[in-house]
């Protein structure tokens, strides 16, 4: 799209009136909370030299009118930033779980190659070779175009990164060129924003309509679908064998490794290289992440939410001791409720003892969101910190506790505010009492 249609020179682009900067184009995007058009005036006031709207309003700058201002913000900046994605060699991870574990492995393959990658993670962002403040998973596309261009001049020349299906409903990975896709797996999860496992399932299929090269997991059942559909598709299994030492514990990550190595293989990258820069990875934060402060039991800190990958970090853990399993877990507010009773059920049937608690309730009641996991059958305590420190002082020899949800976040969201929380810390500290 030529913004020189627009009479005006276009600086920047912009979509929060925090970030507008004079001569910046301004994306009014009717959201669900606040429209964007309603905004549009604080953010001419900025020095905003042009609009991209749906309706026309009454301002006395140039407005581009389009039947949706979402969809046209990707590819505009695309345009804007100058398509960086093609000057890339874009390394995307889509699928429910192991998204963030594959991204470190690949990223760190990708470094052993010399392929100097940036990472774009929820956990860990490196442009140009620095550490970067994180974000969504995905970022909005005006801000991955920006980051994209960025690493291109800060001299990376691939990237590895997350692609999630929010982020391909919302049209923030429009105009991205994927050099390879990787598709875990997909299991329960998002049905708040997708409704159904069917559209779920679309979201992440149209992010393949994008990809040079798709690699995927045929041992999960819709990836044997998506297979099916894309017939120059790498393939994989799970149960594959791996011709290195995965440092990773659990046995899922087999299934991780396994993937990004077909990926790197895809990338044309040797073995040698795909077993140096695996073997490299000795643990991901928050990802099956142990905590060890010389107690004579075992403590894993997994961002585990949904039943499906509850379930497959449960059965992992068993297999790290003789003795009594235990699970502290809860539910995301604001969020699929209908996996709620599905994790209780996974926790109930796989742990000696699952204690219930409080996990990012958003605008939700926790006691609410705890009662729909319970079922009236497992043990409450509201107060996270509380009921890990239950769980870690009631721990014998060879045990094994689990702490899901959270991964490495350090925040929790309770009532619109966000309150300083690390799963990781607070095991510690307990452990260390």
């Amino acid at each position: 799209m030529d913004l020189r249609a627009l009479g005006v020179e276009v600086t920047d682009l912009a979509y929060d009136t925090r970030t507008v900067l004079p001569g910046a184009l301004f994306f009014c995007i009717p959201g669900s909370n606040v429209d964007g058009h309603d905004l549009a005036a604080e953010a001419v006031e900025k020095g905003a030299a042009a609009l991209v709207v749906e309706r026309r309003l009454p301002l006395d700058v140039p407005q581009l009118r389009v039947p949706s201002v979402r969809e046209a913000m990707g590819p505009i900046a695309a345009d804007f930033f100058g398509r960086p994605s093609h000057e890339l060699e874009v390394a995307g991870i889509t699928g429910t779980n192991g998204k963030t574990t594959s991204a470190f492995l690949l990223h760190s393959i990708l470094e052993t190659a010399g392929r100097r990658p940036a990472l774009l993670t929820n956990i860990r962002r490196i442009v140009g070779g620095e550490e970067r403040p994180t974000g969504l998973n995905t970022p909005e596309a005006i801000d991955l175009q920006r980051l994209l261009r960025e690493m291109v001049d800060g001299g990376d020349r691939s990237c590895v990164m997350e692609a999630t299906s929010i982020a391909s409903s919302k049209g923030r990975l429009a105009e991205v060129r994927f050099a390879v896709l990787l598709f875990t797996n997909l299991t329960q999860d998002h049905l708040d924003f997708h409704g159904t496992m069917e559209e779920y399932f679309a979201a992440k299929r149209a992010l393949f309509d994008h990809a040079e090269i798709a690699v995927v997991n045929v041992g999960d059942g819709w990836g044997r679908r998506l297979a099916g559909e894309l017939p120059a598709a790498v393939v994989f299994h799970p149960e594959d064998e791996l011709p290195f030492d995965l440092r990773l514990r659990g046995r899922f990550n087999r299934a991780n490794a396994a993937g990004v190595a077909a990926a790197a293989r895809a990338l044309g990258i040797d073995d040698a290289a795909i077993r140096s820069g695996i073997e490299a990875v000795g643990g991901v934060p928050g990802r099956f992440e142990t905590v060890d402060a010389g107690q004579p039991f075992a403590v894993i800190v997994d961002y585990a939410h949904t039943p499906d990958s509850l379930e497959t970090v449960l059965r992992a853990a068993r297999e790290l001791g003789s003795g009594r399993l235990t699970v502290v877990f809860g539910a995301g507010g604001d969020r699929d409720r209908e996996k709620r009773p599905l994790m209780g059920r996974v926790a109930a049937a796989l742990a000696d003892r699952a204690i219930v608690t409080t996990d990012n309730p958003r605008t939700e009641d926790p006691q609410a969101i705890a009662e729909q996991i319970a079922d009236g059958t497992l043990e409450i305590v509201l107060d996270r910190r509380e009921a890990i420190e239950r769980a870690l002082a009631d721990a014998q020899a060879d045990d094994v506790v689990v702490i899901a949800g959270k991964g490495a976040d350090t925040e929790m969201e309770v009532a619109g505010r966000f309150v300083p929380f690390s799963d990781v810390q607070v095991a510690r500290e307990s452990l260390s009492a």
